[in-house]
């Protein structure tokens, strides 16, 4: 539908082929992706893509940027089952791990917009849970989050605006609060 693409052609994965991107008034289209990066987005992908021979604590210091908000202590606060595995290589963490590795990891850029590609894709309805509460915590702290998820409901809890994507095209765009109390758009747009 366009959601991947989407993020990856604002992170500077992909070139855009038209239109601009600005974040923060600033131009970033076709910008090199540690530019982007470094003007305040930080992006959880999908499928987590950690360094999977790396231990989770090495993991979290490779994205580090030193004397900021988030640190090692406070996503082990966050997480604390990674303060558990801290010294175990990434390759060895289940896929919850793995992905509250990767929101870590992401969190550690000290970003101004955290974007998540499919935050809780593939995770035990357990793990999703607790994804979404972390997200909901940083949201309540102030974290501006970027969200692709196909799990409507969480997502409208969690959601303040809602866009609706078809074959690359915003087709809907409003309030979660707009999107939960219209059943047409869903009917037509996300085949629920």
């Amino acid at each position: 539908m366009g959601k991947t693409t989407t993020i990856a052609t604002i992170m500077g994965l992909i070139p855009c082929r038209t239109g601009q991107i600005t974040y923060n008034g600033q131009d970033i289209t076709n910008l090199p992706p540690y530019r982007i990066a470094q003007s305040g987005l930080g992006l959880v992908p999908e499928g987590r893509q950690i360094f999977p021979t790396l231990s989770v604590e090495e993991n979290l210091i490779a994205t580090s940027r030193p004397g900021q908000t988030w640190t090692l202590e406070k996503i082990y606060t966050l997480f604390p089952r990674l303060k558990d595995r801290r010294r175990n290589p990434g390759k060895n963490l289940s896929g919850g791990e793995q992905q509250m590795l990767a929101i870590g990891r992401a969190l550690m850029t000290n970003p101004t917009l955290l974007i998540l590609d499919e935050a809780t894709e593939g995770l035990a309805p357990v793990i999703r849970a607790e994804i979404w509460q972390v997200l909901a915590t940083l949201k309540a702290q102030g974290q501006s989050i970027l969200l692709v998820d196909k799990n409507l409901g969480p997502v409208l809890r969690l959601a303040d605006q809602a866009v609706i994507l078809e074959k690359g095209r915003a087709v809907w765009s409003g309030t979660t609060a707009a999107l939960a109390s219209a059943p047409e758009i869903r009917n037509t747009h996300l085949h629920l």
